[in-house]
Formats: C-alpha cells, structure tokens, sequence
C-alpha cells in the first residue's frame, strides 16, 4: 500500500497501469494516431502528463503498450481455445467465434485497425507494431493448426498459410466495413453470421 499522500500510479514502469492503456485504446481509436493527444490520454486516465511520461517516453511506446497489453491477448485467448484436442474444424469454428463475437465487434479496436491502414505510409512503425504483435502471430497459429490437420489428413493439400489467409478474410472486410461505410449509412455487418456462413463454405473446400 502506497504511503498517504503518494501519486496514485507511482509504481514500477513495468506495472503499466491499465487504467492509462484503456484510456490510450480509446484515444487512438477516436482520434487516430497523429490527432491522439497524451494530454487527453491522462485525462482520462486520470492521471498527469508527467506521470504518464513515467510509464511511456513517446506516443509511439503508449502505442505499442496498447496493442501488446490491450489486443494482442486476444490472440492468447484463441491460441488456448485451438489447443484444445479437438478437430480442426472445431477448433477454428471456436477460436473465429471468438474473435467475430468480441474483437471485430469491438468498436475500439477496428478503430485502432483503421488507424494503423490509416496512418501506417506516414507511420510505419505502427504497422510494423500491429504485424508483428497481431497479424503475424495470428496468421502463424492459424496456419500451424492448418499444417496439423494435414498431417493427420483432415484436411487437403495446400499452402497452410495461403489457407489462413482465406479463412481470415472476412474478419479484416468486417473491420474495414464497420469503421469506413456504416458510419456513412451502409447496412451494418452482422459479422458473427458473416463469420459462420463463411466458415461452412471454405471449411467443405478444405477437405480432402
């Protein structure tokens, strides 16, 4: 317990407070990278701007906190859900359920994914944050459980990887689609029906 009258976040760097990086998330995906104020960060965090220097030297750094400690998790989530030893058609219906019912739907981080698109020609380190903390990473497990089900014949020959792609597909359309043409009027998606049509047709296609 901290001493009577001690900043409420003085504490080790690495304890990075997730009341900054929640404020941060929303922040980035509201107002983009270059529009993304620290000041407005420990506002809302509430705390000071020298105490959010404490933890984070440059916008840069908050970023990637925010994408390693607030998103990249759910990449653990569906790495523990695919473990399970189930089929691999069960596996990838849970761990896709999974990220279409709570991260494509999560109004926060498709932000954050139109402002890595957005903003990566100017700021290519937030692209190279967002690939090699979540899409690699994603696509290497995904592609993996592929190789797998190969092995054990469930599904057909191909190139792992090419078929991760196509089975990701639609969640990167669902992101895009939610952050460029619904706030403009058009139809929204209901991603987790999108997600599961999908899977029935490409998962037929996969067999041997």
């Amino acid at each position: 317990m901290l001493p009577a009258g001690q900043p409420k976040f003085r504490r080790r760097p690495e304890a990075r407070p997730a009341e900054i990086l929640g404020a941060a998330l929303e922040v980035f995906a509201e107002r983009g990278f270059q529009a993304a104020r620290l000041e407005e960060v420990a506002r809302r965090a509430g705390v000071s701007k020298g105490a959010l220097y404490l933890y984070f030297e440059t916008k840069a750094d908050l970023f990637r906190a925010v994408v390693t400690e607030a998103i990249s998790p759910n990449i653990e989530h569906v790495k523990a859900l695919a473990s399970a030893p189930v089929p691999f058609e069960q596996a990838v219906r849970m761990g896709v359920g999974m990220l279409a019912g709570k991260v494509v739907t999560d109004r926060r981080i498709t932000g954050v994914v139109k402002l890595v698109i957005a903003e990566s020609r100017n700021h290519p380190e937030l692209a190279t944050i967002w690939h090699e903390t979540v899409v690699e990473p994603g696509i290497r497990l995904l592609a993996g459980l592929i190789a797998a089900a190969q092995a054990r014949g469930e599904i057909r020959p191909g190139d792992p990887r090419l078929f991760a792609y196509g089975l990701m597909g639609p969640m990167v359309l669902s992101m895009v689609w939610r952050e460029t043409f619904e706030p403009i009027g058009a139809e929204p998606l209901d991603v987790p029906a999108l997600a599961q049509q999908h899977l029935d047709t490409v998962l037929k296609g996969m067999q041997p």
